[in-house]
């Protein structure tokens, strides 16, 4: 008999070492999780492109090990997101501004590409609270009850905020007439998670409404600078990219080339002014330097 316990111990161990390997991948997800906020620390843009290319081939592998895990969906959806927006985006633009219209299409497919992968893992990654994103999205009204409804929790603002900013960054990269009809549900996602959590990630909700409430010179130019306002109040101004959106959204399409080169050179002249931010502080200063060239300078009509 006392040699049973071993025996048992032994048949359970053949048994279940599925799951001791589903328990030990799901670990290992969660604290890669946990730690992927380190790289927002670093300022060297090419370093940060290498070790974000080499995540996200991780994320892709962690996710087929692991296709149930919600944390390795959250970490594919915020890692095609970042990636689409800090470098896909970044080279497009590049591109744009030597005028080589072959390389600024084919970076604006690898934008396009990189926003619909994170679209489809975000919603995959709703689907695992309630299932009902394909009927709620009929029209406004039902959408925006079903976030209502099912995404209440604070915990659940930095979900809604990057499937939110994969919807509304994929609709500014491709102009689609059939998604641009569907901004309600990146607008309703980013509304929601700022009133779950206003100051998540430096209140980068509220820096992606205020410059959609400013995209055209016709739109709700008042709801957004009141926006861009109190964004700039809550972060301290240490947030580069909310005085770089207030400058290439709002003062270009007011018009007002004064406070764009204000916002535009301080953008510039800040010395690491938050540390936890320095990978979003150096894009926006790259895009600063480009703001300031006179093909886009004219394109906002100054």
């Amino acid at each position: 008999m006392r040699f049973l316990p071993f025996a048992a111990a032994a048949a359970l161990a053949l048994t279940s070492s599925g799951c001791i390997k589903a328990m030990l991948t799901n670990g290992q997800i969660s604290a890669t999780r946990q730690a992927s906020s380190a790289l927002d620390t670093v300022g060297d843009y090419e370093m940060a492109r290498a070790s974000v290319s080499a995540g996200l081939a991780q994320f892709e592998g962690m996710h087929r090990l692991a296709p149930d895990n919600t944390d390795a969906l959250f970490l594919l959806t915020k890692g095609w997101t970042g990636y689409a927006f800090a470098f896909a985006e970044d080279d497009m633009e590049a591109a744009q501004d030597k005028n080589d219209d072959e390389m600024a299409a084919y970076h604006k497919k690898r934008a396009r590409m990189a926003y619909e992968r994170a679209c489809f893992y975000g919603l995959e990654l709703l689907h695992h609270t309630d299932e009902g994103f394909e009927a709620a999205r009929k029209n406004e009204g039902t959408f925006k009850k079903w976030v209502g409804d099912n995404f209440d929790s604070k915990d659940d603002a930095e979900t809604l905020f990057w499937v939110g900013y994969a919807w509304l960054g994929r609709v500014n990269v491709t102009k689609d007439p059939a998604l641009v009809g569907e901004l309600f549900i990146a607008v309703t996602l980013l509304e929601q998670s700022v009133k779950l959590d206003p100051l998540y990630n430096h209140s980068a909700g509220q820096t992606a409404l205020a410059a959609y409430h400013s995209r055209t010179a016709m739109s709700e130019m008042d709801q957004s600078q009141k926006l861009f306002e109190d964004t700039l109040a809550k972060t301290q101004r240490k947030s580069l990219v909310v005085q770089l959106n207030y400058a290439t959204r709002y003062a270009c399409n007011k018009g007002d080339r004064a406070m764009y080169e204000k916002l535009i050179n301080e953008v510039l002249t800040a010395d690491d002014p938050d540390p936890q931010q320095r990978f979003t502080n150096t894009i926006a200063k790259r895009r600063a330097r480009r703001a300031l060239l006179k093909s886009r300078m004219e394109d906002c009509g100054f």
